[in-house]
Parts: C-alpha cells; structure tokens; sequence
C-alpha cells in the first residue's frame, strides 16, 4: 500500500515539474517574440537625464563626471569601466533591446535603452 502510494505522489510531483517547465517555454517564447530593437540609450543620473544617444551613432562617452564609460558600438551599449568597488554594472554585459537597462547603484546611474529617435520630438496633442 506504501509503494502505491510513493509511486502517485512521484508522478504527481513529475507532473507539477513537467507543466511549470512547460509554463516558463511559453513564457519565454512569448516574451522573446514581442523583443524590438531600441534606438536610443537615455543616461540618468540621480533620476535625472543626463545624456542620450543613438544606437546607431557609435563612440565611447564618459559619464557621471568620468565615473563610468559607456560605449555604443554595432547598436549595442554597454558600461566599460566605472570606480565602483563591485563593478556589477560592468559586468551586465550588452544591451540593445527596449526596456533593458544597466544600473550602478554606487554611482547613482542608469542607462536605459528606448525606442525612437535620439532627436525625436514627442507630441502632445490638445
């Protein structure tokens, strides 16, 4: 009778483990199919802009007083260098898509990147 009942709860338990994995495939194939491309990075610091560029016009640009160097090469942005102690966001890697971001919390900075234009006028109409 226990050996019935171990062998239900095992398979209710592979169940579970199959439909979550499955769940998180989907989540990940519908997410991955509504990525865009951005066009700009927008720099923040103290919650305040800063800076923008696009990603299409490639350079390396010192931030936040020289505290982080940002370079914007092949329509990707990523942090080179910054005096923070634990260079996370350094280590964050590229970004080129809408709504990914790189933070370096010691140095008070973001950088975000948006879709659009670097010149871009937004329009509100009345």
């Amino acid at each position: 009778m226990k050996r019935l009942f171990a062998d239900k709860k095992r398979r209710a338990d592979l169940i579970v483990i199959a439909s979550l994995l499955l769940l998180a495939l989907i989540l990940w194939l519908v997410l991955g199919a509504f990525r865009t491309e951005g066009g700009v990075v927008v720099v923040c610091v103290d919650g305040v802009e800063t800076e923008r560029h696009a990603l299409t016009e490639e350079g390396v640009y010192p931030l936040n007083g020289g505290s982080n160097i940002l370079v914007i090469s092949e329509g990707q942005a990523w942090l080179s260098e910054a005096n923070c102690p634990d260079l996370l966001c350094v280590k964050q890697g590229k970004i080129h898509y809408t709504g990914q971001s790189i933070i370096c919390l010691p140095n008070r900075l973001s950088v975000t990147v948006e879709g659009g234009e670097a010149n871009a006028v937004d329009v509100v109409a009345g």
